[in-house]
């Protein structure tokens, strides 16, 4: 974008100590839109100021995140809630120039080698023993325990280019390539864990009085082990929690989005990160 009078104007306000002075500054240069970023950039090649050019990554950052919250209302708007769109675009908050079309790529050739080793013979277990064995033992994905101190263990990007995620970014993996390949498998909301489960015919049906007589097994997207119904009850007796019928429904890829987007947020907790935790709050907020 040329560098009109009123930006020059702009730019030499950034470094102003009144904060109300930098909001108001802010405002202005976020109305340019995302054609305003390269001027940003050549001005953060060249100030030495570490707090300015701090001032600039935070402007630039707030440019991309007004496209990525329109582009979440659009998702959360449509009819059918892509679950890998919603990743990516998780993804994009913390990675906003992200191509997806490698990410889409590397997703279909799993699904393919999953694909090529299915046929219409197979019990469920059977089935989700070929997604396990080729996610895991052939593509080697590994799982690490859920913390906070790594934003990137959430997102799916990271998570296949590093072949490692957390219980959430493994679990939207394995959800999103089930869906790929019509196989029933669903995100379920028992305590403290993302747990999936494989449902029979008829599981979509929100009314269900007793939805877990429509699950066959349990799976930990973390190291894809099966769980029997008797595990899933020891659990709950472990951890001192009745076992309610809204645990075993089937969640929505928009409630997933949204546990994800919540659990990401507890990565930004110090001062310099808390605009971040308040802007995926807003994110979430867009999916009510």
């Amino acid at each position: 974008m040329e560098t009109t009078r009123e930006i020059s104007a702009l730019f030499t306000l950034i470094d102003d100590p009144d904060e109300e002075v930098f909001g108001a500054v802010t405002s202005k240069i976020v109305d340019y839109g995302k054609n305003i970023i390269p001027n940003l950039e050549h001005l953060w090649e060249t100030t030495p100021d570490e707090n300015i050019q701090q001032r600039i990554e935070l402007l630039i950052h707030k440019l991309h995140y007004r496209d990525l919250a329109e582009d979440f209302k659009q998702w959360s708007l449509a009819g059918h809630h892509d679950l890998l769109l919603g990743a990516l675009l998780t993804s994009k908050f913390q990675y906003p120039e992200l191509t997806t079309t490698t990410v889409m790529q590397e997703i279909e050739k799993v699904r393919r080698n999953i694909w090529l080793e299915l046929n219409n013979y197979l019990t469920p277990l059977e089935q989700i023993n070929i997604v396990t064995s080729i996610l895991y033992s052939y593509y080697g994905l590994k799982g690490k325990e859920l913390q906070y101190k790594e934003p990137n263990d959430f997102l799916i990007h990271k998570t296949l280019e590093t072949k490692t995620g957390n219980q959430i970014s493994n679990g939207i993996l394995y959800l999103v390539l089930c869906e790929m390949l019509d196989i029933p498998v669903r995100a379920v909301s028992l305590p403290q864990q993302f747990i999936l489960a494989y449902f029979k015919p008829g599981y979509s049906d929100e009314h269900l009085p007793d939805p877990v007589h429509k699950i066959e097994f349990f799976i930990d997207p973390s190291s894809g082990q099966v769980f029997t119904h008797q595990d899933v009850e020891s659990y709950f007796k472990r951890i001192g929690v009745p076992p309610m019928g809204e645990s075993f429904k089937a969640r929505s890829n928009k409630q997933v989005i949204r546990q994800l987007l919540e659990e990401f947020s507890k990565c930004f907790t110090t001062d310099k990160d808390l605009h971040k935790q308040q802007e995926l709050a807003d994110l979430i907020a867009l999916l009510d």
